[in-house]
């Protein structure tokens, strides 16, 4: 899928240096980093195939992308995201392969979970191998995910039967720094109810914060300004990351930032939920002890988003007598797990939303009415939708593994479902509590405002 007209791809080349920018899996957070790419950076084109059957578009995109992307003497930069088979590309263009070639890693197949060993596809992780000798960046959305992947090649590899390579990591892991995903936060004050009036102050005073973004977050971008640095500073020589700089990038979440601006978020959404009833008019006529807990679980609906979890828990709530609301949102795909809909049904007048958003305003705004964000996931390399909860006054919960203690201060993981339940049992008997309590960790160091200062 073409994303930009043949004029605009001739108009856009004729800058001084242009960056091409290539997405084999145009949707979910994959879609939301290159379309602000596309928009911040200057000079940039953009080609994309649909967010469909995942599969087949890590063995296949190469040669599509090949075959549909015109040679230009201006391209300067590929960006990739890792689910491209940059080795195949390079060699069926050689003219892109000498270009400086980005790859970013959202997930690593490595330790990406299945349900059973035998299930995992041992090319798909042999492919990102591959791709991150060819590349000459190679950026990862959180230390987690750099580490898991970085630390997991040699166990890997072992796999092969004989004849295996070695050395992998040693010669990967000069070229890997972490940059994190870089969020567009919208301007949700018009959501906001009055309960939430001190959260919405403290996210407001981050637009007069003169503190920088965390200059080990973002390591190639100490000296340059502006917004086309993001993509510009790869231009010039990468830089590895060593022990001390990987604790400090763990810990820079906790360090000061800021948000200069706050821009409209994309509106572009497709399906429309199931079941909703107006979240503005649960919060009527009722103060913060009265109103019912409402819970919202954003995620992929997906086995490896656990939801067999966090239903048990909810239904377990119930059992106890326990008031409460749920909102359950995310992207659905092909297949979608049967506990969604016997969830459904057994949740009944709990339930004020069921399904995916059909536009951001939407989404923000429930976001903004509900009280706690859950994540039960057997798989996270970053969560862009527990940090956009966050950022609309949600308190969080989270397992304690995986990205989340890089993320999120210890008070808000949890070890096991029983001290989530346990957390939303107290929560529902007192939901005032939640409500009175402002986030302790940061916020602004995932911005893109931060990122590209």
């Amino acid at each position: 899928m073409y994303r930009c007209s043949q004029e605009r791809i001739c108009e856009d080349l004729k800058g001084p240096m242009s960056i091409l920018i290539i997405e084999a899996f145009y949707g979910g957070s994959h879609k939301q980093l290159v379309d602000l790419l596309q928009e911040e950076l200057e000079y940039c084109v953009l080609y994309t195939l649909p967010a469909k059957k995942w599969h087949w578009r890590a063995r296949t995109s190469a040669l599509y992308f090949s075959q549909n992307i015109p040679a230009s003497e201006h391209y300067r930069i590929l960006f990739a995201s890792s689910v491209l088979n940059l080795t195949e590309l390079a060699a069926l263009r050689p003219d892109l392969g000498k270009l400086k070639k980005i790859l970013y890693f959202h997930e690593n197949q490595l330790v990406y979970p299945v349900k059973k060993c035998q299930e995992r596809d041992f090319q798909y992780g042999y492919n990102q191998i591959l791709s991150c000798l060819v590349a000459d960046v190679v950026v990862f959305n959180s230390v987690f995910n750099m580490e898991s992947f970085l630390t997991s090649i040699g166990k890997f590899m072992k796999l092969i039967p004989d004849h295996r390579p070695k050395g992998l990591e040693s010669i990967i892991r000069p070229k890997c720094q972490v940059i994190y995903f870089p969020i567009r936060f919208p301007d949700v004050s018009r959501f906001m109810p009055k309960h939430k009036a001190a959260h919405l102050q403290k996210i407001l005073s981050l637009k007069g914060n003169g503190g920088v973004a965390p200059s080990m977050a973002l390591p190639f971008q100490q000296e340059q300004r502006g917004s086309e640095n993001l993509l510009k500073n790869f231009d010039s020589e990468s830089g590895s990351c060593d022990a001390a700089q990987q604790e400090n990038l763990g810990r820079s979440v906790r360090q000061e930032s800021y948000l200069k601006t706050f821009s409209s978020s994309d509106n572009s959404s497709t399906h429309h939920g199931e079941h909703k009833r107006n979240p503005c008019n649960i919060l009527a006529g009722a103060d913060d002890q009265q109103r019912p807990l409402h819970i919202v679980w954003p995620h992929r609906w997906e086995h490896d988003k656990d939801p067999e979890s966090f239903f048990k828990v909810l239904m377990h709530l119930k059992d106890l007598g326990l008031n409460f609301h749920v909102s359950v949102l995310g992207e659905t795909f092909t297949d979608v797990p049967g506990i969604f809909s016997e969830s459904k049904k057994a949740l009944g007048s709990s339930v004020l939303h069921w399904g995916y958003l059909p536009s951001k305003d939407e989404y923000f705004q429930v976001l903004c009415t509900a009280d706690v964000v859950i994540s039960t996931a057997k798989h996270e390399f970053f969560g862009v939708a527990m940090l956009e909860a966050v950022y609309c006054g949600c308190y969080p919960l989270c397992p304690k593994d995986l990205v989340y203690p890089e993320i999120f201060p210890a008070e808000y993981l949890y070890s096991t479902p029983e001290q989530l339940s346990k957390r939303l049992q107290n929560f529902c008997k007192r939901p005032d509590i939640v409500r009175k309590h402002l986030y302790k960790g940061e916020i602004a160091p995932f911005s893109w405002a931060a990122l590209h200062v």
